[in-house]
């Protein structure tokens, strides 16, 4: 039969193998690997872990062999596992981001973290082929997320990962399982009819559902493919009259994967990672940088600083509705609101976990400077997270003018954290719930991941 797009997928999943991924794709995948471990660890401290921890122990399981993130001795059935240490790799929203956007590695990781103790021990995967795995969760989701010009935008319609992320699941849970071509093709299938999440719950304490979901729901699709359930082999075909995955973009262009032969350049090669280095929606870090820049600026000028010398605070920033929000007055809306992360980064001098307490978003001397905050959307300032910029003027009483502005953060891909802020950033979220030994053995064993002889031991 003639190759089409989602069997070409198919054939890549069931083909690609570990002496396919570069020494640059260990190296930042490990990296990946490293931060969301950290970032799960620090969530399932969260409110809303406990929740959706609570939920998957009230249901009932046979199989209760897969860990959850911060609780020893817990355990779920692999699925639930998942979906709990999903919710928890997105509840402070710290998780890393990609370009197009989306947050892969929650919805990839927790998969394989679960299917790795489910399968019995005479075919229990190594690292290697985890980390060939987990890169395949990558490669899928990004090769998606670049059918259509829309998705390089800002999102508006659906959060990418409860869409790419729940086929990047399944893609790496069916070569984790070592499922065939046809099954790879059925578990993609599948997995497009569970996939999806409106952009109206970000903000919310739903929205770390959305990384909980893509990893089990995925996870599930692989799992009954493998037991023969069959879906339409054409999905990720642009089929006109009859839309498969193109129902999620208005633009939809697909093109085949090709199967590796001697050489196979992941995307991850060419584009790099965004980590974030306090938890708060990727938009937030351009104008916290530019906000801690201006707020250097306003020391030298009057020796420290006096929101009192302040008349108003313009925000130049990309028109992006869910994350232009005035007066946050909970926790997830902070994460999302321009306004409160940069008068949080002027008054306080860095944003850190502490700044989304109750305490914090209420405080008195906060809501006055938000009262002084004027929005502004220059016309070359798009929502793009490889295009946009933060700007943050200070218009003082005196009529002087004060102006800092980001256009690449810490931490975004053109600008890599280091592998020492990336260790202080896992050593700190997961000091949470781990004592110093534990932590110093996962990023001992991240790290020698190709030499791991069972993949479970993570």
């Amino acid at each position: 039969p003639e190759e089409t797009v989602t069997s070409s997928f198919a054939s890549f999943i069931h083909a690609v193998r570990p002496e396919h991924l570069s020494k640059t794709v260990r190296h930042r995948s490990k990296r990946m690997i490293l931060d969301s471990i950290g970032v799960g660890l620090v969530g399932s401290t969260t409110h809303v872990f406990d929740i959706a921890l609570q939920y998957c122990r009230e249901l009932f399981s046979s199989v209760a062999v897969s860990s959850v993130y911060g609780k020893p001795g817990v355990k779920l059935s692999p699925t639930l596992a998942a979906f709990t240490n999903g919710v928890a790799t997105h509840s402070m929203d710290f998780d890393d981001t990609w370009h197009p956007a989306t947050h892969p590695s929650g919805a990839v990781l927790p998969a394989l973290l679960a299917a790795s103790q489910m399968l019995p021990p005479s075919t229990k995967p190594n690292g290697m082929d985890f980390l060939l795995a987990f890169n395949v969760g990558l490669e899928v989701q990004g090769r998606l997320m670049h059918f259509s010009t829309e998705a390089h935008d800002i999102p508006k319609r659906f959060h990418p990962p409860s869409v790419v992320g729940t086929m990047g699941s399944a893609a790496a849970t069916a070569k984790l399982l070592a499922l065939s071509s046809a099954q790879c093709a059925h578990a993609l299938g599948i997995a497009a009819s569970l996939a999806g999440a409106p952009m109206a719950n970000a903000a919310t304490q739903a929205k770390p559902l959305h990384i909980g979901n893509a990893t089990r729901l995925g996870f599930e699709a692989a799992l009954l493919a493998a037991r023969g359930m069959e879906a339409n082999p054409l999905i990720l075909d642009d089929i006109p009259g009859c839309s498969g995955f193109s129902a999620f973009y208005s633009v939809y262009q697909p093109k085949p994967l090709s199967t590796p032969s001697d050489h196979h350049e992941f995307l991850l090669e060419k584009q790099d990672i965004a980590f974030k280095r306090f938890p708060a929606h990727l938009g937030m870090h351009w104008v916290v940088d530019a906000a801690l820049s201006v707020r250097n600026l306003f020391i030298n000028y009057a020796g420290s600083f006096s929101p009192s010398l302040i008349r108003t605070i313009v925000l130049k920033i990309p028109v992006s509705k869910y994350i232009n929000r005035p007066f946050p007055s909970s926790e997830h809306q902070a994460r999302h609101s321009f306004q409160f992360n940069a008068c949080t980064a002027l008054l306080d001098g860095e944003v850190g976990l502490s700044s989304f307490t109750e305490s914090s978003i209420h405080r008195q001397e906060l809501r006055e400077l938000l009262d002084k905050v004027v929005v502004e959307h220059p016309e070359d300032n798009v929502a793009n997270f490889d295009k946009m910029y933060g700007e943050v003027a200070l218009l003082l009483h005196s009529g002087d003018v004060l102006t800092g502005k980001c256009d690449t953060f810490y931490g975004h891909w053109r600008k890599p954290l280091s592998k020492e802020s990336l260790l202080k950033k896992f050593h700190s979220n997961a000091s949470h719930v781990l004592p110093e030994e534990k932590i110093e053995t996962i990023i001992t064993m991240v790290d020698n991941l190709e030499n791991l002889s069972d993949s479970s031991q993570l």
